[in-house]
């Protein structure tokens, strides 16, 4: 299997003629249905794509027919929407889309199916224990993240995709969808993009609609996508948040850059220290304007949580009924996350609301310098799915590898900014993302930015 072209790409070949929906359509089905994507799709509508390779045009819109998957926490016209959970299969099927699929398929995007998922989203990890767990794809590499790491003939231990929209991004990774439709409360959508090799751009959580998604944090929640280039996240997020993200065409040495060094670059395994090291002296001799500052407000996030965080709350308040009658149907380390909430006091919840307001206020002046922020997107590198597999004997190293794989990207979340992942490891190498972020409605920045960003670090790769 070949590394997959990206969206952007894939569109300007069917413009010249150079390939044929039909043609594309049926190599992402073939990939979706390759042992690669093992465990990703809950459902495959492998007959849509049929139907729509015998049609004698293509869809209009933007992206022109090509596929696209859905989070399992997508609403889908007449399908049960689970989460990834057993408690909700029996629910009635959707009455309509949701605002995030009705976009796509306005788009002219077809729907490949709706993708495997931590349940209810509740970790960055990516191990589903009621439906599997897709092993982690690297793109950049065309093979399973790690396997090129292990010796010939020796057996390979594949590796978690990250959480929680880890179908998703195994979806995307491979090259069955062009486009994977997910949610981000604390990083899920930047975890699986830096442990699969792929774009996951978080958007400013209030520019797309969360309607129709089953909600994990309402204060926090992001609808947003992964996709195989920055390029392909701007069109992703054009169609999502049905806005026109203007082009500065600026040089890397027209930004204000800046490294955060309180927090950000603690304990990084080797792996991703030395791709982080390397991406960031790439970007200094190509021009960049790189300053670090010590942002120490970050680590006034230790004392604002310690009342707990906002997905607890929230999360049991939606699940109280669901677990008085049905616990024994959940994870039972997502039940353990979710049941935290019924501690948090009213007061505590409303200082946690109060305290965040000021700390963004904090945060965006001691950032208002710089156009945006640079970070390893992730401390570490991804565990095996074996060392993360359900059981109590391993439920301790489970929840120390999800703070680890939460600590970065959570902050983004916490600040109401906008962040995008793209990968920064070479092939060969275990995957590992570079996190371009800024506070809230930067996303234009952002992006353009990571553009800039992204060329210079595959031009010397």
């Amino acid at each position: 299997m070949t590394n997959p072209t990206d969206l952007i790409s894939t569109l300007q070949a069917l413009a010249l003629a150079q390939t044929s929906l039909p043609e594309v359509l049926q190599n992402c089905l073939n990939k979706a249905q390759s042992p690669a994507c093992k465990d990703v799709f809950m459902r495959l509508n492998s007959a849509d794509l049929k139907q729509l390779e015998s049609q004698h045009s293509a869809p209009f819109g933007p992206l022109a027919g090509l596929p696209f998957s859905a989070k399992d926490l997508f609403d889908v016209a007449g399908e049960v929407t689970t989460a990834g959970s057993l408690v909700l299969k029996n629910k009635p099927p959707a009455a309509q889309d949701c605002p995030a699929v009705a976009n796509m398929r306005a788009a002219g995007g077809t729907l490949i199916g709706r993708t495997n998922m931590v349940e209810f989203a509740f970790s960055g990890v990516g191990v589903n224990p009621h439906y599997g767990t897709p092993a982690a794809w690297d793109a950049v590499s065309g093979r399973f993240a790690g396997h090129s790491l292990t010796a010939e003939g020796a057996d390979f231990q594949p590796l978690v995709p990250g959480g929680s929209s880890s179908g998703a991004a195994v979806s995307v990774a491979t090259g069955a969808a062009f486009i994977g439709l997910g949610s981000d409360t604390g990083g899920s959508i930047r975890i699986p993009a830096a442990l699969n090799g792929i774009v996951g751009f978080k958007n400013t959580a209030r520019l797309v609609s969360t309607q129709g998604a089953v909600p994990l944090s309402t204060t926090m929640d992001t609808v947003c996508a992964m996709t195989r280039s920055v390029r392909d996240a701007i069109l992703a997020h054009e169609i999502l948040a049905q806005r026109k993200v203007p082009r500065f065409q600026q040089r890397l040495s027209d930004y204000r850059l800046a490294i955060p060094t309180t927090m950000m670059l603690d304990q990084l395994s080797e792996p991703v220290q030395r791709a982080w090291q390397r991406s960031i002296e790439t970007l200094a001799r190509a021009g960049a304007n790189l300053t670090e500052i010590g942002l120490p407000e970050l680590n006034d996030l230790i004392e604002l949580l310690s009342t707990g965080g906002f997905s607890a709350a929230e999360s049991y308040a939606w699940h109280r009924q669901m677990l008085a009658h049905g616990a024994a149907q959940y994870d039972p380390r997502v039940a353990h996350r979710i049941e935290r909430g019924a501690q948090m006091k009213a007061f505590e919840y409303l200082d946690l609301q109060e305290g965040r307001k000021q700390w963004i206020a904090l945060m965006q002046h001691a950032m208002s310098g710089y156009d945006a922020l640079l970070s390893p997107t992730l401390s570490i590198t991804a565990p095996t799915i074996a060392s993360m597999a359900p059981g109590a004997e391993r439920d301790m190293a489970f929840f120390q590898v999800n703070a680890q794989l939460l600590r970065n990207t959570s902050v983004v979340n916490m600040l109401d900014g906008c962040a995008l992942s793209l990968p920064c490891h070479l092939a060969g190498e275990l995957p590992v993302g570079l996190m371009v972020w800024q506070g809230p409605m930067a996303d234009n920045a952002v992006l353009n930015a990571s553009l800039v960003i992204e060329h210079h670090l595959k031009t010397t790769a």
